[in-house]
């Protein structure tokens, strides 16, 4: 579910970081009248959904700023049951107050349970922002079901209700990808109007890369200047440097002698394990060791061409805790992000920030258009191979074990990286920049094109 990138505009963000700000500057950007925001999502923490997490810096960054923030959500039920920590329906955290409602929690992996849970979320939110939205509010839709800006859209025919839209991942594009719809069929025409609607009455829109915005300019027909690039972030002092050798997480696992390539969160159907795979099984003999760690769509798979193909050099881990994940994300010495082919502009990969976080050098996979591929290879924090390209995977990791200074140099480079784009502060800076063009209370002359405010 995220981030400016080597690719993205930095024009598009409408924000100066105060760091860079001079007093009197400061002084005005932080005495404006802060807008009242409301985030909608299915997911929060302590959820282990990714997007649930970064909503949740999002969020305390912006209450830390002076905003007054609120979070409607479900109860925790995106990973696996032994994750769902208890946690009470109401409640403040770090100045942001959380409302949770009753959801159903059935299997996400199957259509049938993530069609009821969406339902039972969906059902009490359209409910609830229909009747008791506040028109001094800006509310942020997430893709968290994937439709869930639609129902923005329709409040906004009936009532006051100035919104904005936050496009992590591209329905009903990846629905089609995957197969679930049929492309040119009824579903994805119905599900394309419905989103014009919510995109097209949205205040603002924000999206991870600037192939999202081409993608929801050109398909939706919205305003270019409506449209910001704000990439995803890591929090900087939650996720830092650690040597291998340091983290009990290498300890426990016996990868402290072997050279060990991670990939770490959502093992789900938009990204590339074949070539993973088929590496393992060329470094079968050298001091190589896998880790995948997480949960998702292609776990299962992953899992029988390990034990199918006998791949000891390979191993499954679960999703680590929070509060462990620093430590589980520098037990090793290359950390893998990926995405699928045709994935491009519908879906980003958020792992991107929290390696870069770390320090740890990337190995990147994806096809050769890539803006992965450009922030990867262009600042130098680690090495891009085209999708199916096993054999060039396995040269660049045999370079990197022969070569230690180089992956410590790539790991160098990509913290700095982070820095210098890829903090929540900066995020959240951007952030209420765009929240601030949104508030329905700000004075301004006339309201954004295609505003739902009359």
């Amino acid at each position: 579910m995220t981030p400016t990138m080597q690719a993205t505009e930095s024009a598009t963000s409408h924000s100066t970081p105060l760091d860079d700000m001079s007093p009197a500057e400061r002084a005005a950007h932080t005495s404006a009248p802060q807008p009242n925001i409301v985030i909608l999502n299915q997911y929060y923490v302590p959820d282990v959904a990714s997007t649930g997490h970064l909503l949740h810096e999002l969020a305390v960054t912006l209450a830390r700023e002076g905003v007054n923030v609120s979070v409607l959500t479900a109860r925790p039920s995106y990973g696996p049951p032994e994750t769902w920590q208890p946690c009470p329906y109401r409640e403040t955290i770090n100045g942001v107050r959380i409302r949770r409602m009753w959801t159903t929690r059935l299997n996400k992996d199957r259509l049938s349970g993530r069609a009821l849970n969406y339902l039972t979320f969906i059902g009490q939110l359209a409910m609830r922002v229909l009747f008791a939205s506040d028109p001094k509010k800006v509310y942020l839709y997430t893709t968290n079901p994937p439709f869930l800006g639609v129902i923005g859209g329709v409040v906004s025919l009936f009532r006051r209700h100035t919104y904005v839209m936050l496009l992590h991942d591209s329905y009903p594009h990846l629905a089609v990808w995957v197969g679930t719809i049929r492309k040119g069929g009824l579903i994805e025409r119905v599900w394309h109007r419905a989103n014009k609607l919510a995109y097209r009455r949205a205040s603002q829109t924000i999206v991870l890369c600037q192939a999202a915005k081409k993608l929801v300019c050109d398909e939706y027909g919205i305003d270019p200047e409506r449209v910001h690039v704000i990439p995803n972030w890591a929090d900087k002092s939650k996720l830092h440097p650690v040597p291998k050798q340091e983290t009990e997480f290498a300890k426990s696992n016996g990868v402290m002698e072997n050279f060990t390539a991670l990939y770490s969160g959502n093992l789900g159907l938009y990204y590339e394990f074949e070539t993973i795979v088929r590496a393992c099984e060329l470094l079968r003999d050298d001091k190589f060791r896998m880790l995948f760690v997480g949960s998702g769509g292609r776990k299962q798979w992953i899992a029988d061409q390990i034990k199918s193909k006998g791949l000891t050099n390979a191993a499954m881990l679960p999703y680590q805790p929070f509060e462990k994940l620093n430590d589980s994300l520098n037990a090793c010495d290359v950390n893998f992000v990926t995405i699928a082919a045709g994935i491009e502009g519908i879906s980003f990969p958020s792992k991107l920030y929290s390696t870069l976080a770390v320090g740890k050098p990337i190995l990147a996979l994806s096809e050769d258009n890539s803006e992965l591929k450009k922030i990867v290879e262009s600042n130098g924090v680690g090495m891009w191979f085209k999708l199916g390209d096993a054999e060039g995977l396995v040269a660049g990791i045999r370079r990197l074990v022969n070569e230690p200074s180089l992956g410590q140099e790539m790991g160098r480079r990509a913290r700095e990286l982070f820095e210098r784009e890829y903090t929540r502060k900066a995020a959240g800076q951007r952030y209420a920049d765009v929240f601030r063009l949104a508030d329905p209370s700000a004075s301004r002359a006339e309201s954004p094109k295609g505003s739902a405010a009359p």
